[in-house]
């Protein structure tokens, strides 16, 4: 009896996903609880497992758009002459080859009656495609003799996910629904530098995980939100949303794209626990494994391009946010200080905001306040006050 793998519902609202990649071959032997499929919705990608072991008979084919709830594998008892067979194909002789090719690839050298022999000798250690079989028929057509080849002009043509599709249709929303404009900085990075070399053992003992410098600016960016509430503000119809809370998310890039997974409460969180949060989240997203519920929301984004080696960008808005900052990378610079020229490792930030919500005073101001406390960290112990002033009560 065969056992059906239905597509299941990713979140409310959405109806239909993409089959991203098949991790398995039609007709492989798996197991119970593998893996056998990467689903990608307009919000998150998700593995499929199998209810059982056995053979898949797979049904829809990768970049297929589907509905939640089709069924588009089925499970069949596993058998000694089905696993025997698994990955060959029978030769016009009737003899056995093996071949690595995809499921609809396999189908299409049954149709036009190719030899998978030939096939393998064209394409060794290669998984066939349906290019490469559409190109090896046209050269026997020609004449050509079916021999490995090395071309130049060849091109790689994929359907987009669904996931990079939304994005791509947010990212021209923002532009076009938003009055977005940046302001830039620069930030001393030295304080914050000798913290982490000075620190960082000890931290990673007592934490179990490293202290970054995102940990810094997430901090930051939670105390001088508290003093600049519009920048944590967004739009709703008409109605402006001030959250009385701060939901960072942390822009990441993963296999399928950027996503942006969310700290909740950042404010109340201390530097060791944003570290252990965004280790988890970022850990899951590279893994294709962070959920829909893990990127809702969020009032404020922090994206840092520096460790792809970005000097300065423009980061987009995630919206409905009203703000985002961008890190850069660090480099060292030399610098007026008491007026002596110095050299000290300097990173460029950028703020991009909604001018319909936040003006220019509180973006530049907003982006000062981030910079005083990552150059001073000690100030965000004070809630950004002056440590000295406190002391002497001024």
């Amino acid at each position: 009896m065969a056992i059906e793998i239905k597509v299941p519902s990713p979140g409310e609202s959405i109806t239909q996903v993409q089959l991203a990649k098949w991790l398995v071959a039609d007709g492989e032997a798996v197991e119970k609880d593998q893996e056998v499929v990467e689903i990608d919705s307009d919000k998150a990608s998700f593995p499929v497992t199998t209810p059982e072991d056995g053979l898949i008979r797979i049904m829809a084919l990768e970049g297929e758009t589907v509905a939640v709830g089709a069924v588009i594998a089925v499970i069949e008892e596993l058998s000694g002459e089905a696993k025997s067979a698994k990955g060959k194909m029978q030769n016009a002789n009737g003899k056995t080859a093996t071949l690595h090719a995809s499921p609809l690839a396999r189908k299409i050298i049954e149709d036009k009656h190719v030899s998978p022999a030939d096939l393998s000798n064209a394409f060794p250690g290669k998984k066939i495609t349906r290019k490469d079989i559409e190109a090896f028929v046209n050269r026997q057509k020609e004449g050509s003799p079916a021999v490995s080849y090395a071309g130049t002009r060849d091109e790689d043509r994929k359907k987009m996910t669904t996931l990079r599709l939304k994005l791509a249709e947010r990212l021209v929303a923002v532009k076009n629904q938003t009055a977005m404009l940046t302001t830039f900085n620069e930030i001393n990075m030295q304080a914050a530098l000798k913290i982490k070399e000075k620190y960082n053992d000890s931290f990673k003992e007592k934490h179990g995980v490293g202290f970054g410098l995102m940990s810094i600016f997430t901090k930051a960016v939670t105390i001088a939100l508290k003093e600049f509430p519009q920048v944590n503000s967004m739009l709703d119809g008409d109605e402006l949303v001030t959250p009385r809370y701060v939901d960072i998310g942390i822009a990441v890039s993963a296999p399928k794209g950027l996503v942006v997974p969310v700290l909740r409460n950042a404010e109340m969180m201390s530097i060791a626990e944003i570290e252990m949060k965004i280790k988890e989240l970022a850990g899951r997203a590279r893994d294709n494994k962070i959920s829909i519920d893990d990127m809702k929301g969020g009032t404020f984004t922090i994206t840092n391009g520096g460790v792809f080696g970005s000097m300065m960008s423009t980061p987009i808005l995630n919206p409905p946010q009203s703000a985002i900052l961008g890190m850069h990378k660090i480099q060292e610079r030399p610098i007026a200080v008491n007026g002596q020229v110095v050299v000290a490792p300097m990173m460029y930030v950028a703020l991009s905001y909604d001018h319909r919500v936040i003006d220019g005073r509180e973006s530049v101001s907003f982006l000062v306040k981030v910079k005083e406390l990552v150059e001073e960290p000690a100030k965000m112990l004070t809630g950004g006050l002056d440590p000295v002033n406190l002391l002497l009560d001024l």
